[in-house]
């Protein structure tokens, strides 16, 4: 079965949904929390660098950077290995975004508290996409805020059905099956399906 990822992060973890085509039917192959943090300080690595002096703060950013992205490429090759164990054929990895952030410095984004946010933002979708590719995955960066509109250009006439079948996958499959699940398993038809 050919199947797609589909990625929400968050500060730390990521909702990870796993989708498949049977035929013109969309299976939910595996949906789950992905963990992308050890240390609860490393949710936030810009913020745990704040009130430290600029030497010591880049430090502590560069240790949370490399876990996030160490921990990221960790369970995006757990998750290819599950799905290939199952005889899955993995097409891409959606991971939904936010608007890319400017080429701050650290010493930069550390001197506003705003930056900071962006930073940690975008630094679990960037780690991510950089473990997706690693792992020989075709990476579709979907726009979460146009998550819709991105979805309807992108799928063309098979949007309503596809909305249709990932809400009677949702009601099938349980809890957890909130707003991040039904983001990233949108996502992840995307690819699969256009």
């Amino acid at each position: 079965m050919k199947v797609a990822f589909g990625l929400k992060a968050h500060s730390g973890w990521a909702a990870l949904v796993v989708l498949g085509v049977n035929r013109n039917s969309l299976e939910l192959v595996d949906r789950r929390r992905i963990e992308l943090v050890e240390e609860e300080w490393a949710k936030q690595p810009y913020h745990a660098a704040e009130e430290l002096d600029l030497s010591e703060g880049r430090a502590v950013v560069k240790r949370g950077v490399t876990a996030a992205h160490k921990n990221a490429g960790r369970v995006v090759k757990e998750a290819l290995n599950r799905a290939q164990a199952l005889g899955c054929q993995i097409v891409a990895c959606s991971i939904l975004v936010g608007e890319p952030m400017p080429d701050w410095t650290v010493d930069e984004i550390l001197a506003v508290h705003f930056r900071m946010h962006k930073a940690e933002g975008v630094l679990f979708r960037e780690a991510l996409a950089g473990a997706a590719t690693n792992c020989g995955l075709q990476v579709v960066r979907v726009p979460e805020k146009q998550l819709t509109d991105f979805a309807q250009r992108q799928l063309k006439g098979r949007f309503k059905n596809t909305v249709t079948q990932l809400n009677a996958l949702g009601k099938e499959a349980g809890a957890p099956w909130g707003k991040d699940q039904k983001d990233a398993a949108l996502a992840a038809a995307i690819p699969l399906l256009s």
